[in-house]
């Protein structure tokens, strides 16, 4: 399947798992096995299943279909592949996403503006990260700096966090589907959250499990907001790219500073 991503790259290891854990035949046919082995549901209770994009009656909303239906309309493609490898992923959240875009798609419509609550949605769906931090000193040090945008006292003088106190869990489909052909500027719309000693007790596949959770929650609770992220140029998280010397921080094409108040917030994304 798709044999231009490197699976060695450490930006898949997030869905790694998920790709080794498919059956060998059609991509779909794989999701749909592990999505049943998985017991994946929407918000509604019922199963989640791959089908192709032709099942999609004209004039439907995607998110308003998978939220009626279970069903992911899914091309062969990378986009949708890395997609329906989230769906195995981090099951919750996905629910949680599908569930506020149909319930705003129900409300409002589809509309030319989605409006903020979907915004936030799609840009999270497609482009985020998140970034699990020790909460602690050090690790509110590190996250002050990155909102910042003090790149190189965040990414380099705070490197030796990265891996003991500090994890990029990568989210966001489109996001990994420019990372197959990775360039400096590609930039995620990065989430924080705060964990705990007992988090990076767990083993990796308990560290999945518990952002999961955590995340999917927080959403439910408080919905979400273009407000919340950050932005990260990713190859600029420490180890995932050769020659990070100060100077590759120093590249203000890449790693900008941080615009004035008075514009708005959100900071560049590469698309």
């Amino acid at each position: 399947m798709f044999p231009e991503i490197d699976w060695t790259r450490p930006w898949y290891d997030t869905v790694r798992p998920a790709f080794e854990g498919l059956i060998d035949g059609p991509f779909i046919e794989a999701f749909n096995a592990n999505a049943a082995r998985l017991g994946l549901v929407n918000d509604q209770g019922q199963p989640v299943r791959f089908v192709p994009q032709a099942a999609l009656p004209e004039g439907a909303a995607y998110e308003a279909f998978i939220g009626a239906t279970g069903c992911v309309p899914t091309r062969e493609n990378l986009h949708d592949f890395f997609n329906g490898l989230v769906w195995q992923t981090f099951p919750r959240i996905k629910r949680e996403l599908n569930a506020l875009q149909a319930a705003q798609i129900a409300q409002a419509g589809v509309g030319k503006s989605r409006g903020p609550a979907r915004d936030a949605a799609t840009i999270f769906d497609e482009n985020a990260a998140l970034l699990l931090v020790r909460d602690g000193a050090a690790g509110r040090a590190l996250v002050d700096d990155l909102r910042a945008h003090r790149w190189r006292e965040a990414l380099y003088d705070r490197r030796a966090l990265f891996g003991r106190d500090a994890e990029l869990w990568l989210f966001g489909h489109a996001l990994m589907e420019k990372l197959v052909a990775p360039r400096k500027a590609i930039t995620a719309h990065v989430r924080v959250v705060f964990a705990g000693d007992d988090f990076f007790a767990l083993d990796r596949a308990g560290r999945r499990d518990w952002i999961d959770a955590a995340v999917s929650n927080a959403i439910a609770a408080e919905g979400l907001s273009t407000a919340g992220f950050t932005p990260l140029p990713v190859l600029g998280v420490p180890g995932w790219w050769p020659d990070q010397s100060e100077a590759f921080y120093l590249d203000h094409t890449v790693f900008r500073p941080k615009r004035p108040a008075s514009h708005t917030e959100g900071g560049h994304h590469d698309r």
